[in-house]
């Protein structure tokens, strides 16, 4: 039986997970651009940027100007990500920025290492600093990830036990201060997952802790994206990270193909949940069309299927153009 949720909540992250995967840096202007199209559409929260080593990471090294550059929609939460406590110290500073602090837990050395010049144990220690930190800071913390939480190209497949281990750890450190638990998000940070095994990992998860909600992180790096979202839907899951126009990836995950390694395309998974009867609070076409920005400041056709093809909203009022595809018997 499909236990649909009635409702699901994207967190829209194609401007910092997809263009941190470019090798240029396009104009800030652009991303404004495309920034402000996405506010418009019903997201309710938006990734901005991340607060990284330029050295590393160049395509991010202007994230204030950009975030400072935005139309605010009262409506929208905007984040920064960090990784570190130079991120956080930037974030803290910057008006309207410091509204999403993370814990975060690596599952192999090799990631962490790439990811953060820190082991996973050395990482997993310091959540408990980092919560504290939170607190003391008057922060909430807004997600746990658990990356890599089905396999990594680096380190290999990655054991049920072993992410239910990270959780254990994240959901006693809440616990132990009587803190209500946040959402815990697998994240399928190398597109490891298929459906089954997505079923599987949110139920194990749930048992641990019954009262918490479950968000997920996925790629569609080998095409398994939408089997999987619609796997999550079916156990009832409601919160999604995703990319407008299929953007995105990690440039530390030893991905073979970069442009293939993007995260669930939004409008994509938009459209999915609208054909479910699900409620998502997005206009469709408005976010159609920053998927076609998109793809006009990147140059190239994008991984998105329903920017290309059109939602199915003037069909059904026949309005189709005149140059659709007609049957012939």
């Amino acid at each position: 039986m499909s236990d649909f949720p009635e409702a699901v909540e994207f967190h829209e992250e194609g401007v910092r997970e997809g263009f941190q995967m470019e090798p240029v840096t396009y104009p800030r202007e652009q991303r404004v651009a495309l920034l402000n199209a996405l506010s418009q559409t019903g997201l309710r929260q938006i990734q901005v940027g991340s607060l990284v080593n330029p050295r590393k990471v160049p395509q991010m090294a202007d994230t204030l100007e950009l975030f400072a550059e935005i139309e605010r929609n009262p409506a929208v939460r905007y984040t920064l990500l960090w990784l570190n406590e130079s991120g956080y110290q930037r974030a803290r500073e910057v008006r309207g920025a410091f509204n999403h602090a993370p814990l975060m837990y690596y599952l192999t050395d090799a990631f962490a290492m790439r990811n953060n010049n820190r082991t996973a144990m050395d990482m997993r220690a310091e959540q408990e600093v980092w919560l504290d930190r939170y607190l003391a800071d008057g922060a909430t913390v807004q997600k746990v990830y658990v990356m890599t939480a089905w396999g990594c190209n680096l380190g290999g497949p990655v054991s049920l036990d072993t992410v239910l281990d990270a959780f254990r750890h994240a959901i006693g450190l809440f616990r132990e201060r009587r803190l209500p638990l946040p959402p815990l998000y697998l994240a399928d940070t190398m597109g490891w997952a298929s459906p089954e095994e997505v079923k599987r990992r949110i139920g194990a998860v749930r048992e641990l802790a019954p009262e918490a909600k479950i968000g997920l992180h996925l790629h569609d790096t080998r095409g398994l994206g939408g089997a999987n979202v619609y796997a999550a839907l079916s156990m009832g899951v409601s919160l999604f990270d995703s990319s407008v126009a299929g953007l995105g990836g990690c440039p530390f995950a030893g991905h073979k193909a970069r442009q293939t390694s993007g995260n669930i395309c939004t409008e994509d998974m938009v459209f999915l949940c609208h054909e479910l009867g699900i409620e998502t609070g997005i206009d469709l076409e408005k976010l159609i069309e920053a998927a076609r920005l998109a793809e006009d400041i990147i140059g190239r056709q994008l991984m998105g299927r329903v920017m290309h093809s059109g939602s199915l909203k003037a069909f059904r009022q026949g309005k189709a153009a005149d140059g659709a595809c007609v049957s012939v018997p």
